[in-house]
């Protein structure tokens, strides 16, 4: 298994700088040319690769789509870092940085409040789109196909009495925060947590999002919404840092 993906990524360089017919990468790599219609079948199913008209392979869509999208994730921290740290000391709250990355949203970074209270939510973590501000914010942005992308597979468990727990429900309060511009999590994940998100787009669409998280002790979700001019102008920021 590792020689064969080793040898797909291999396949991949060879045609990144120069498109190959089937022969010319069997005789480059020393494989039947069977063999080397196989792996190409393979890569092509998954949009790795495609087979122009001439019949020479060259990078296929899904394999851009992915680098673009490694990049933005990679460039929104980056544009990011010192604008969630400012927004943090402005509201006092957990601030969240998020990025659709292909099929899931990932936090990509995290400045916490002074409470000392640890939160679900670390860098690196796949955030739970259903339940989550941040998810939601992303996914008002998306078109029908891309909120499909991201929820295929998703299990609809029950955290909390107010957790979202259907696609219908879902996309009725998608089309409620694509109206309003902003999206919450009243206590669907934990419940003794609220958070309020906006999303972050640039010249490609949605990229991301920010949300700002507060124990309900602290701050409810009312007092929250105190702070959406500041978090729409933080990822106003950051989209024009993007391009």
């Amino acid at each position: 298994m590792s020689q064969s993906v080793t040898r797909a990524a291999h396949i991949i360089d060879a045609i990144a700088s120069d498109p190959r017919t089937v022969a010319e990468l069997a005789e480059e790599f020393g494989l039947h040319r069977s063999t080397m219609f196989r792996e190409l079948q393979a890569l092509e199913a998954v949009g790795w690769v495609r087979k122009r008209g001439s019949g020479r392979y060259s990078l296929g869509t899904r394999l851009a789509a992915l680098s673009k999208q490694a990049l933005d994730s990679l460039d929104l921290r980056e544009a990011g870092a010192e604008h969630v740290r400012r927004l943090q000391r402005r509201t006092g709250n957990t601030v969240h940085l998020a990025a659709l990355m292909d099929r899931s949203i990932v936090y990509v970074d995290k400045a916490d409040d002074e409470s000392g209270v640890r939160m679900y939510s670390r860098i690196g973590r796949a955030v739970i789109p259903y339940c989550s501000a941040v998810g939601k914010a992303i996914l008002a942005d998306l078109d029908r196909a891309g909120r499909d992308a991201v929820l295929d597979g998703v299990v609809w468990q029950r955290y909390t009495e107010l957790t979202i727990d259907s696609r219908e429900r879902l996309d009725r309060e998608l089309a409620v925060t694509a109206a309003r511009g902003y999206a919450v999590d009243d206590r669907e994940f934990e419940a003794f947590v609220n958070c309020i998100a906006v999303p972050i787009r640039s010249s490609m669409g949605v990229v991301g999002a920010l949300s700002v998280t507060a124990i309900r002790m602290v701050a409810d979700l009312d007092r929250l919404k105190a702070e959406l001019p500041a978090m729409r102008e933080t990822a106003e920021l950051i989209s024009r840092e993007l391009g």
